[in-house]
């Protein structure tokens, strides 16, 4: 019968409509698995594991390609055993069989592998791979990677499962390219949410912790493992001043060479520069992995190279990191510059305040001490012997505190005193410096024109023996008060360090003292340490005022 005749036909008709079916279900199956996730690396390990099932091969990969687009940057395989990887060794890079379908950015399927020629280096321990599929991954018009799929002694792929990979490779372009797209979004929400953190901090830092202050934040908000600070030294140098990360206390204070550095780079550039690999910068120290260097700027001054880096084969940091590191520097210099003003304004309000309180000194406090000196002076004439000395003792007392008085007028206007060479401002930087060292505050008091008879080398050398007589006493003196008298007189330079502390031992080393003595004597003038009254020691060191003047015009 006509009808029986065709019943086979129709049953083949039927089994392939099933079939064709059963295979778009699959399809419709792995394309949601691949897209209902966004963190990139499950959707890259979920392409593979889908395209797996889709055409029952027993061995999968996906290879990245780097931005060379000649190899591979990243290899996620699956169906290999960890225990088979590691006898393997590294994994591919993109050479052979790998690199043809890099290079011809088309499906090849191969019914048996071994007989082709690309298919060569493979490394002793890898599993028998018979028939083979490998199909590009587009992301919009460029090859983000490539789906590689293998059976063993199973039979050759087909056409129907070389055009299922390939549907299933432009859903997966796709879903790639939300999953950057969502670790970009990521990206730009840490850097963000990094970048307020740290204006805000910054805005309640004192200038000389604003760069601590910037890698501290940084390094807590963003991944990675470290985080330097770098500040420009000298014309060629780098001197690392923050570290945070494993081994911070290695790195810092160290001294680099900048030339060819990505520091360097990111200077000369201003603007965020980055490697996949950063060497070991410091003696002793390890290799890092991908690492970017932030400029920061104030204004046009370079304040430094803010570097964060990430452990070895982590994931590189990505062109919208960059950018986004880019925005940070230029916020950061903007922060920078807010701090400096605020800084600067609040020296000039410190100023004021120091300027208004040496003038009322000036002109109350001191003028009616004199007048009280003046007036027990006249007193003194009227009265017998006894209290006439007594008075006197009072006047002397009188003298005494405004002359300290004078001391403080001087500190209080001097304002800035770092970078001043005069002879007043020297010592008492000096006494400030050394001063944290000691249980007690050392006084220091002035008398005549020092300011305009002492030299700049005469300066420099009183400092040098004001700093050793400071440093033997917060050593040894265990003093309870220290007085400190600079003075002019007759062209001779005297200067007076006393101590109420336990004297000079015998143990004591004399090395610095004997330096002191010999100072004097290249100057033409003298050095006597002698024991005070009542314990304690006195330093008396003075030497011609004309010293340091001779290059001076008249």
């Amino acid at each position: 019968m006509p009808g029986d005749l065709d019943a086979p036909a129709n049953i083949a008709a039927t089994d392939g409509a099933a079939r064709a079916e059963r295979r778009l279900t699959d399809l419709l199956r792995a394309t949601t698995t691949v897209v209902e996730r966004l963190d990139l690396e499950i959707v890259l390990r979920r392409i593979v594991e889908a395209a797996m099932a889709l055409v029952d091969a027993q061995y999968g990969a996906l290879g990245v390609i780097a931005a060379d687009g000649n190899s591979l940057e990243r290899f996620i395989h699956v169906g290999v055993d960890s225990q088979t990887v590691a006898h393997i060794g590294h994994l591919p890079t993109g050479r052979g069989l790998l690199g043809a379908v890099i290079t011809e950015h088309a499906p090849i399927r191969l019914e048996h592998l071994a007989s082709d020629p690309r298919a060569v280096g493979f490394p002793a321990h890898h599993p028998d791979m018979e028939s083979f599929l490998g199909v590009p991954i587009r992301v919009g018009d460029q090859v983000y990677g490539n789906l590689y799929l293998t059976r063993g002694a199973r039979d050759a792929f087909t056409d129907d499962d070389e055009e299922l990979v390939v549907a299933l490779a432009a859903t997966a372009g796709i879903a790639i390219e939300n999953a950057r797209l969502y670790d970009i979004a990521r990206a730009r929400e840490a850097w963000s949410a990094t970048t307020a953190d740290v204006m805000a901090a910054m805005l309640e830092a004192a200038g000389e912790d604003v760069l601590e202050v910037i890698a501290e934040h940084v390094g807590a908000m963003i991944d990675v493992d470290l985080v330097h600070v770098m500040v420009p030294h000298g014309t060629d140098e780098l001197r690392v001043t923050t570290v945070r990360g494993a081994g911070a206390g290695q790195a810092r204070g160290q001294i680099i060479p900048a030339a060819g550095t990505l520091a360097s780079r990111a200077l000369a550039t201003r603007r965020a520069a980055s490697v996949d690999r950063q060497p070991g910068l410091f003696e002793g120290r390890r290799d890092l992995g991908p690492t970017v260097a932030i400029p920061l700027f104030a204004g046009d001054e370079p304040l430094g190279v803010l570097t964060v880096s990430r452990r070895p084969h982590s994931p590189a940091f990505t062109a919208a990191d960059l950018d986004m590191a880019f925005a940070f520097a230029g916020q950061a210099g903007v922060a920078i510059e807010v701090v400096r003003a605020r800084e600067d304004r609040r020296r000039l309000d410190l100023a004021r305040d120091r300027a208004r309180i040496a003038r009322d000194l000036h002109d109350h406090v001191i003028q009616r001490l004199f007048g009280a000196g003046l007036s027990l002076q006249a007193v003194s004439a009227t009265v017998d012997a006894d209290a006439s000395a007594a008075i006197e003792t009072q006047v002397d007392a009188v003298d005494a505190a405004i002359k300290d008085i004078r001391t403080v007028i001087f500190a209080l206007g001097s304002g800035d005193r770092t970078q001043s060479r005069r002879p007043r401002d020297r010592m008492l930087n000096v006494v400030s410096e050394l001063s944290t060292g000691m249980p007690v505050t050392p006084r220091i008091t002035f008398s005549g024109p020092l300011d305009s008879l002492v030299s700049a080398p005469l300066t420099d050398e009183l400092s040098a023996v004001l700093r050793e007589c400071l440093t033997n006493v917060a050593k040894h003196a265990d003093a309870q008060t220290v007085q400190v008298y600079l003075s002019i007189d007759d062209g001779i330079v005297t200067l007076t360090v006393d101590d109420d502390g336990r004297g000079i031992a015998p143990s004591v080393p004399l090395s610095g003292l004997a330096n002191m003595t010999e100072r004097a004597r290249l100057l033409g003038g003298t050095c006597t340490i002698a024991d005070r009254p009542g314990g304690g020691t006195r330093i008396e060191w003075a030497v011609p005022a004309a010293f340091g003047t001779e290059g001076r015009s008249s």
